[in-house]
This record gives structure tokens, sequence and C-alpha cells, in this order.
């Protein structure tokens, strides 16, 4: 009851602050019901006068503070969810944000490490980044009596608990949606925002993010063209997170770039050929590489900083992305059908025929144009528009790599407009469905499914004894019924009644809510 009134309550604050903000002006009223549209020009009335510079949404997320920040940068890698032109402005959403003091990011950092600052550090500077979530220093430590720099993440202060405000309102919102809408339950919200949830509370363990970058500088050491910074493990914490410095030219810096006289092709061809190798090869992907979290070392070699967002791809989820691309380059417009039917993406009640003719129609005007106008991205974009003709149900790991996938490729062309997509992806895609997909990729395969067939041979008498346990059950249950207690009812009946009551309080709340908002404006 009271949680529901606070939860109405945050979200009428949110509703303010989006009606300020011109957000519903963007809403066309033929799409709304007649008490929706009733809101909306309600909400017009409110509108901040005056020019509208830049997106209306991501302006108002950003005033709503840290999460809804979070909340539309993640919305942006699902335009699934929220449509591809929505989903290009929340692209304009800057996780950058003023740095709180230097004197609270220095008791936190001597706090976490549970020792004094100045035995932890030779130096520690002012920030030199803020986003929503932490602040970067840079800073110096002794090593072999020579003081090196080092990079050292902080959190905010205080931040887990807004988060967690705040996403607890976001889960009410997705429970309400998918409890009135099919479109929210085929779209998933709930799993949307607990995808999300993971990933904001991976983010808020900085030794989660220190695993990340080990793991993937194990998996890049023999790399030609990417390399991943050191952790200082002896000073990283749940809270601290200490770094090699990287000295390297940022990709955004195209004035440095130009003086260090830099292959700007060549620099396109190591972004997209890294990103590749490390989605197909390994699994596991930076799913932030915008030119601010990239460097390029003296060494010509390309290093990514910020992990606290990855994607990983299972087997079976890079073996469709090879054979999609693989399919798109050859045009075999069956063969991508029917790996969406192997993968379980379509149920199996369509016609691999008629999705087959929706790929066609997706591909052939892409192959009608030169190499450097044909995008992978767009794609997997497109791709995503006949979902819910096919009734494919969201998944959000390959949402994640088809964003991750449209900014790398950007990137890519905004250093050779005739960047030839195709020719610099094929060697990657190919040699990995040569390793995987080829003889030698099925003797592995052979070998792999013969140590599971072993582990579930080991596991069959477990699995005789519970089944008999079950069937007993069932049986039970077929000859007496499933019986409910007179009190287990009579609580069913005042649970129900406590909602429908509460759900009409909230109604009313808001209504009185627009109506004062309606007064107040007339006032004016």
């Amino acid at each position: 009851m009271i949680s529901a009134i606070t939860h109405t309550a945050r979200l009428m604050r949110a509703a303010f602050v989006f009606a300020r903000e011109g957000v519903f002006g963007s809403v066309d009223p033929s799409l709304v019901p007649p008490p929706g549209q009733l809101a909306l020009k309600v909400a017009r009335l409110i509108e901040r006068r005056g020019p509208k510079q830049g997106p209306r949404l991501s302006r108002a997320l950003t005033r709503m503070g840290p999460a809804y920040l979070k909340l539309g940068q993640f919305l942006a890698t699902r335009p699934d969810v929220v449509g591809v032109i929505m989903a290009r402005d929340l692209e304009s959403l800057q996780d950058r944000l003023p740095p709180f003091p230097q004197a609270d990011a220095e008791a936190a950092i001597a706090a976490s490490l549970e020792r004094p600052l100045t035995d932890a550090f030779a130096s520690l500077g002012p920030p030199v980044a803020a986003a929503s979530i932490a602040q970067v220093h840079r800073a110096e430590v002794w090593r072999d009596g020579i003081r090196k720099p080092v990079a050292v993440k902080v959190l905010r202060p205080n931040v887990a608990s807004r988060f967690r405000r705040d996403l607890s309102d976001f889960f009410f919102v997705a429970h309400k949606a998918e409890s009135y809408s099919s479109e929210a339950r085929r779209l998933r919200l709930i799993e949307v925002i607990n995808t999300m949830s993971r990933s904001v509370a991976m983010e808020m363990d900085l030794r989660l993010e220190a695993a990340a970058l080990s793991e993937m500088a194990e998996n890049t050491r023999d790399d030609p063209d990417f390399r991943i910074p050191t952790v200082d493990w002896d000073r990283t914490t749940h809270n601290v997170l200490t770094m090699e410095w990287i000295d390297g030219i940022a990709l955004n810096d195209h004035k440095r770039l130009a003086e260090a006289q830099v292959d700007l092709p060549d620099l396109g061809r190591k972004i997209i050929q890294s990103f590749l190798r490390h989605a197909l090869r390994d699994g596991f992907f930076h799913a932030d590489m915008h030119p601010g979290n990239l460097f390029l070392d003296d060494t010509g070699r390309l290093v990514a900083v910020d992990f606290g967002i990855m994607g990983r791809l299972g087997m079976k989820e890079r073996r469709f992305l090879a054979e999609i691309l693989l399919g798109f380059i050859t045009r075999d417009y069956r063969r991508v059908a029917e790996v969406h039917f192997e993968a379980g993406y379509v149920p199996a009640h369509h016609s691999v025929e008629n999705f087959a003719q929706a790929i066609r129609a997706i591909g052939e005007p892409i192959h009608n144009r030169t190499a450097e106008e044909i995008s992978m991205a767009r794609l997997l974009t497109l791709l995503l528009e006949v979902t819910g003709l096919f009734d494919m149900t969201t998944r959000p790991e390959l949402i994640l790599l088809q964003k991750t996938m449209v900014v790398v490729e950007g990137v890519a062309r905004g250093f050779d407009p005739k960047l030839d997509i195709w020719k610099i992806a094929d060697p990657v895609v190919r040699e990995w469905i040569e390793r995987n997909l080829g003889p030698l990729g099925r003797v592995q395969g052979a070998i792999s499914g013969t140590g599971d067939l072993a582990r579930v041979l080991m596991r069959l008498p477990d699995i005789a004894q519970r089944s008999v346990v079950v069937l007993e059950q069932l049986e039970t249950m077929t000859r007496e019924g499933l019986r409910l207690s007179p009190e287990s009812i009579a609580a069913m009946g005042r649970s129900e009644g406590r909602k429908n009551r509460w759900r009409t309080v909230a109604l009313w709340i808001i209504a009185a809510t627009f109506i004062g908002i309606l007064i107040a404006v007339r006032n004016l």
C-alpha cells in the first residue's frame, strides 16, 4: 500500500519533469487512448517556454539524476523497446556530471583501502573525469623507487542507495505494464529492467570491472593491434579501482591524431577487426567502445578503458552472428532464415520460407549499394524490425551486440568514410567459421559432446530418483485433488481486495495531481 503510493509520488515527479522539458510534445495524440489524450494536453500546458535545443528526453533524464541517466543510456541500446528514432536521440546522453569534492574522494579511497592515503599513493590529483557512478583521478605510486602514474576510479558516495530507490520505481512500472499489455510482455520489460539492474550492480562493484579487465587482457594478450591496461590489485576494492595510466592519444582527439600522422584507414580496420575478434573468438567484448574510451598508444595499438559495461555471447550466439554475417555477404537468405530457426529465435510454427522472404527484403536493397554504403550494424537494426511480425522474443545479449556494432562501425567510418566493412570483416568471420564449424570444429564439438554425455550419464541415478518422487506427488494430486484451506482462500480474497482498493487510490492521486498542475499553470 505505502509502497504503491511512494512509487506513484516519485513517478509523478518524473512525469512533471518530462512535461516541463517538452517530452510529451513529441507524442502523436492519435496513438493514445482518449484519457491519455487529455493527460497529454495537460502536460503541454506546463511545458517550458522558449527554444528547445537538444533532444527533449535526454535533457529530462539528465535532470532526473544518475539512475534515469543510466536508464536512458541503457534504452539507447534497446531500439526494439523504444524505437530506432528515440534510441538515436538517447545516444546523445553524455554520462558526464560535476565531480564530487576532492576531500570526499580522498576519504572514500582511504576508508575503502583501509589505510592512510599517503601509504597507498605518492600523490592523488584532482578528478579528470566524472560520471554518474564514479569519477577518475590521476595518481602516482612508488614502484622500485620510481613514481609511476596510475588511474584511480572511485564510486560516488551513497550512489548505491540512490540507484536502488529509482530502480524500484522502474520495476513498479514494468510490472504494471506487463500486467495490462501483451506487447510489454513480448518485449519483456521486466527482464529489460532486470538486465539494467544487473549491469548497474556490476558497475558499482569495481572489483568486477577489474576482473573484466583481467579476463580481457588474457583473451587479447597475443593480439597485435589491441591491449588492456594492467590492474593494480593491491589498490583495488569494492569502491576503488586502480589501474595503469594510459598516455596514448584518445580517438576523439582528431588534432593529435593528425599531428602524429596516424594512418586513419588502418585505424578504422583495427577497430572493426578487434571488436569482431572479441565477439566471435572470445564471446566477451567491450560494450561501450565510443572514441572517449579508446586510445592509441605509442606502439600503434588500441587501448580500451572503462570496462563497466561488457557483453557476453555463448557459442550459439557466436555461431548465429557469424552465419548471419556470412549469409548476407553471400546473399544466402535461406541460410540466414534457417539459422534463426535453429537458434530458437523464431518460433517453430512460422514458415522458414516466409522468414527468408522478409530477410531478402532487407538484404537486397543493401546489396544494390556500393561497398562503403553497406552497414553491418544497419543489417542487425533492420532485422529487429521483423521481430514483432515473427513473434521473436527479445534477446538482450544480441541487442547489446547490435548496439555496440553500431558504435564501433560509426567510429571506424569516422576515420575512413569509404571503409569497406565487408572486406574488413570477411577474414575474421571466415576464420572463425572454418575453425569452429569446419572439420576441426566438428571434431572439437564431438569431443565436447562426449564429455557432456558422460556427465549426463553420471547424473542418471539421481534424475531417476527425483522423477519417481515427482510422479508419486502427481498421482496423489490426481487422486485427491489440489486442496486449499479456508484460511488460504480468505487470505487470497483479502489480498485481491487490498490491490483493487489501492489501485483506485493511486489513480485518484494521479488525477488530482494533474488537476493541481493545471490549476497552478492557469494561475501563472
